[in-house]
């Protein structure tokens, strides 16, 4: 799973028990995994925020030596080795003034249906 915050600000979030290592490869960092080292959340779960610059970046986990695609990101397309997901960063979301205390900056996240994750 991800979001988006206003200040640009990624949310990765990732399922796999009895794993010892998980990261992000993406475009963003031009598909090295171990790159963007997730930390263990506890029961399973992995996370990490990173700072992104705004754009279309191409994501998947990559828990021990393993990959993974998120099909709950923003979309997900049939690349060369597999499925990617698709994540979204908005121009400007680095501008944007802070949220008042106790209020969600997130953005929403538009899922496909699974059609249009076919045609993808």
């Amino acid at each position: 799973m991800i979001s988006v915050a206003a200040d640009g600000a990624v949310r990765f979030v990732f399922f796999r028990k009895g794993v010892q290592n998980v990261s992000v490869a993406g475009t963003f960092n031009g598909w090295r995994p171990g790159d963007v080292k997730m930390c263990p959340a506890g029961n399973g779960w992995w996370e990490v925020e990173a700072h992104l610059p705004p754009g279309e970046h191409r994501f998947r986990y990559v828990a021990d030596d393993q990959w993974f695609a998120d099909y709950a990101a923003h979309g997900v397309e049939l690349g060369k080795n597999g499925w990617d997901s698709i994540l979204v960063v908005r121009k400007g979301a680095a501008t944007l003034p802070a949220a008042p205390a106790g209020v969600s900056v997130d953005l929403p996240v538009v899922r496909p249906t699974a059609a249009v994750a076919a045609v993808a």
